[in-house]
């Protein structure tokens, strides 16, 4: 009887609402883990709805074809504006941890400001180069193409600004602030802004969309920026700045090989599918791809969270501490990975026709890109921890590995099976990177970096 009172107690409202408290509440690392990574996969999910809305409305206003030239130019800027920053988004997990630790906060202020203004010019300029590759290489560019991807030119500053941003509000576990403006406002931004075009009576071709989408990059990275100095400004004392560029960039230059090289094996299968497909079937392929973004959002919550404690354990020599905390984040990354999974799968036709009637015809590759998420999701966020404890080289050559072999895969897969076979080729790069980091992990480490099975002590 007293067994059941217990059970009834506990499944009751109140009680699941205090098992849920317990979870999630309390001051523990983990506790904070799961707050904060929670924060991040909500604001991530938000994200997703919204900008799973906005292409819904693209892909509708503006018909196939611009919408496939639409969805190329913006995976250029995705690309490119996530690898001009030096990697110092991710490396600010790293260095101001370790600044604050060691006491220099002369360093911490003069990172804080100097990594901005650093990032600013060098894209700007890198920005300009590429406005002259366009041109130089404009014969050769689908005509349609071309004015869009000046207008994505225009977007990489800003982008660049406000992935360092963010980078340095969530090593201050400020995730709303880090998060927000990139992934909410912005995406509220561009819905509103193309919806005003839709209304006014103009056409929303592929140019217009990118204008749009322009302009919701500059205005959400200048909203962050007035309110990431004021929160900076009453959380670190004032006093003198020092830079270290030349150290910044040793830490950064590496962390930027293993982003960039995650980056190009994210977006390979895009980019070539646009070489040897029609725009159609590459706005089919991206519906699918954005259809399965919330197992990759799990992912990036744990990574987000977690990589600047990583750097502070090691920092503080705490290797008891630093080995139960990536266990825990390793099984918080592959179990609600799986679940989303099979939820996106179970529901994945559905998904697709809300892109257009059309786009049901890529279900069936839901199911193959699926394998290598969750195949990668099993080890978690282990290349964040490798890149904050000095490994990152390793890391970098391990992701180049991975990429090639998806670029090779591509071609020949691209052109005989399109989409299906975009997916098998970075699918089967995932899973080759994802034992090369869990070998190196065990080697150099020594920990077990898998969801299941016996840790090593």
């Amino acid at each position: 009887m007293a067994v059941m009172d217990t059970q009834s107690a506990t499944a009751s409202p109140a009680g699941l609402i205090a098992r849920l408290r317990a979870l999630l509440g309390g001051s523990h690392e983990t506790s904070v883990t799961k707050r904060l990574a929670g924060t991040i996969f909500l604001i991530r999910v938000l994200s997703a709805a919204l900008a799973y809305f906005s292409q819904i409305l693209l892909a509708r206003w503006m018909g196939g074809s611009d919408y496939g030239v639409y969805v190329y130019v913006w995976t250029w800027v995705l690309l490119l504006g996530s690898m001009m920053d030096f990697g110092i988004s991710a490396s600010a997990q790293k260095i101001i941890p370790e600044y604050r630790t060691r006491g220099e906060h002369a360093l911490l202020r003069g990172f804080l400001s100097g990594s901005r203004w650093m990032t600013f010019i060098v894209s700007s300029i890198v920005s300009l180069l590429l406005a002259g590759v366009v041109k130089g290489l404009s014969p050769w560019i689908d005509a349609n193409a071309i004015v869009p991807l000046y207008v994505g030119c225009l977007t990489l500053p800003a982008f660049v600004v406000a992935n360092t941003q963010d980078g340095i509000a969530r090593s201050h576990d400020w995730m709303q602030l880090g998060l927000m403006p990139q992934f909410i406002v912005r995406q509220s931004l561009i819905i509103g802004l193309t919806a005003g075009a839709v209304v006014l009576g103009f056409n929303l071709g592929a140019t217009a969309a990118m204008l749009a989408s322009t302009a919701a990059v500059w205005i959400a990275m200048i909203g962050q920026m007035i309110v990431l100095n004021r929160k900076l400004g009453n959380h670190v004392e004032p006093g003198t700045r020092a830079y270290d560029f030349r150290g910044w960039l040793a830490i950064s230059l590496p962390i930027l090989m293993v982003e960039s090289f995650y980056l190009l094996l994210s977006y390979t299968d895009v980019l070539v599918l646009q070489q040897f497909r029609s725009s159609e079937e590459v706005g089919v392929y991206f519906a699918v791809i954005k259809t399965l973004a919330l197992v990759s959002f799990i992912h990036y919550a744990m990574a987000a969270t977690t990589a600047h404690r990583f750097a502070e354990y090691h920092a503080q020599g705490d290797k008891a501490r630093l080995s139960a905390y990536v266990a825990h984040a390793i099984q918080w990354t592959f179990w609600p990975s799986l679940a989303a999974t099979i939820a996106l799968l179970a529901f994945g036709k559905p998904l697709l026709w809300l892109f257009g009637p059309q786009f049901v015809v890529g279900y069936d590759i839901m199911f193959i890109a699926a394998v290598g998420l969750l195949v990668r999701a099993a080890i978690g966020p282990v290349e964040r921890l490798l890149n904050m404890l000095g490994h990152q080289h390793i890391c970098a050559l391990a992701y180049a590995l991975a990429f090639v072999m998806n670029v090779v895969l591509c071609v020949l897969l691209v052109p005989r099976f399109g989409g299906h076979g975009a997916a098998a080729a970075t699918s089967i790069s995932l899973a080759f990177e994802t034992v090369l980091l869990f070998w190196i992990v065990r080697r150099r480490l020594g920990l077990h970096v898998l969801a299941f099975g016996k840790r090593r002590s």
